[in-house]
């Protein structure tokens, strides 16, 4: 028990010094009145805005409660997870990274898909490579980031390159889809596969261009209350506001599907 709590105390350090900006937390109303704590919410990377708007949601109507953010490529923070560090609510962009959770024992309860997101070529503004379609992502000279393949984004690009019958041999893979939309819109890349909702949360900075492909991988995005969670009252409410209409609208306004 004492190594076990050492290394989830060590896993959570560094998932906190990893993390950079990825890793936000929301700090509303403070106070430390009757039924404060912190809840601590392990969410893909994609979720960054959105969940970051139903944190401070969450601390309005709970008042002295802190939400502490943890932002990351879904199988890092399953991995983070099945490996001890302390949370109460992670929120996957796959069931198949969820599923390393629920499997190793993680997980209380069955997990609830709560919205849907689908991947678009995000170009910077002014598309220096002249991309119009999916086909052009495999035309030689042309800078293209992607995806890690183990990461739900990554994971969602190999599906829809196959249905669509193009090979593509990126210039990098990240580690999530944040890390794509940055080189892009910095203009480190010509283009990338990048989620709907980034794209459309990225201020201008790069523009997003649909193809049909992307119906061929629609990524389901699973919520769950962990095992052992420190504050599991408050994981129940923060998830039953992800599920409710108060998160159903934010998610919608960012571009997310329905469940």
């Amino acid at each position: 028990m004492i190594k076990r709590a050492a290394v989830a105390a060590a896993l959570l350090l560094t998932a906190a010094a990893g993390c950079g900006d990825t890793e936000k937390t929301s700090s509303g109303t403070g106070g430390g009145a009757a039924g404060g704590g912190t809840l601590t919410v392990f969410a893909a990377a994609s979720l960054t805005e959105t969940f970051t708007a139903l944190g401070k949601k969450f601390e309005g109507s709970h008042p002295g409660v802190r939400v502490r953010f943890n932002f990351g490529g879904s199988s890092t923070l399953a991995q983070q997870i099945t490996q001890g560090a302390p949370a109460d609510v992670f929120a996957a962009a796959s069931p198949a990274t969820m599923k390393t959770v629920t499997d190793a024992g993680d997980a209380s309860g069955t997990p609830r898909v709560f919205t849907k997101n689908r991947l678009v070529i995000a170009v910077p503004q002014d598309n220096p490579g002249k991309v119009a379609t999916v086909g052009d992502l495999s035309r030689r000279g042309l800078k293209v980031v992607l995806c890690a393949v183990q990461v739900p984004c990554g994971a969602a690009a190999q599906t829809a390159l196959e249905a669509a019958d193009v090979e593509v041999e990126p210039v990098s893979r990240e580690q999530d889809v944040k890390a794509v939309l940055t080189k892009v819109g910095l203009g480190e890349a010509d283009a990338g596969l990048v989620y709907r909702t980034d794209a459309k949360s990225s201020g201008g900075k790069v523009m997003g261009i649909e193809f049909p492909e992307a119906a061929k991988a629609i990524n389901d995005y699973p919520i769950v209350e962990v095992a052992k969670a420190p504050n599991g009252a408050l994981a129940r409410d923060f998830i039953a506001l992800v599920l409710g209409e108060q998160g159903r609208a934010v998610l919608t306004r960012a571009g997310f599907e329905g469940p």
